[in-house]
């Protein structure tokens, strides 16, 4: 019973994770509460599994750095603050272990996405996805931001295996 209990507080991160890069693709927010569940699950993570408390400071550096950037990136015009909310609580719980995969992949994603919503914003592509659901033809419209939290979401997933959270999956 207990082993059941510890993975569905892991399995918190990545729904939330999931939920989050979802939200920000479709409506271009991702609310307070999802970073904010985020912060709590981490910490009820770190109880449940018993996180040694010199490992469960570090990530909390990790997270706390991370804010630091996401707000330099806010400020900078770079993301949107839900984003850079996003990109802290994920750091959180993927710690020293995973930030380096982590930042690469959302690296990465974020330049793919960019590439691919100039490809969507394309005189010759945009016409062609005017039927398409609301949110959908929202993307296409030149001078629409880029929903980074679907990089960050994705940064996440893959680094998860690799903290010292994610390991107990």
């Amino acid at each position: 019973m207990v082993h059941l209990f510890q993975t569905l507080i892991l399995l918190v991160f990545p729904i939330l994770a999931i939920a989050a890069g979802l939200r920000d693709v479709v409506s271009y927010t991702i609310p307070n509460w999802m970073p904010g569940v985020l912060i709590l699950g981490f910490a009820a993570a770190a109880v449940a599994l018993g996180l040694p408390w010199r490992l469960a400071a570090a990530d909390v550096a990790v997270g706390l750095v991370a804010l630091i950037a996401g707000m330099g990136m806010f400020a900078a015009g770079w993301i949107g603050g839900g984003d850079a909310k996003l990109f802290a609580a994920a750091a959180l719980w993927l710690g020293l272990a995973g930030a380096p995969t982590y930042l690469l992949v959302t690296g990465v994603a974020g330049g793919a996405l960019a590439a691919g919503l100039l490809a969507l914003r394309s005189a010759s592509v945009r016409p062609l996805i005017s039927a398409g659901p609301a949110w959908f033809v929202r993307l296409a419209e030149p001078g629409e931001g880029v929903p980074y939290g679907v990089a960050i979401a994705l940064g996440a997933l893959v680094a998860f295996p690799m903290s010292a959270l994610g390991a107990h999956l």
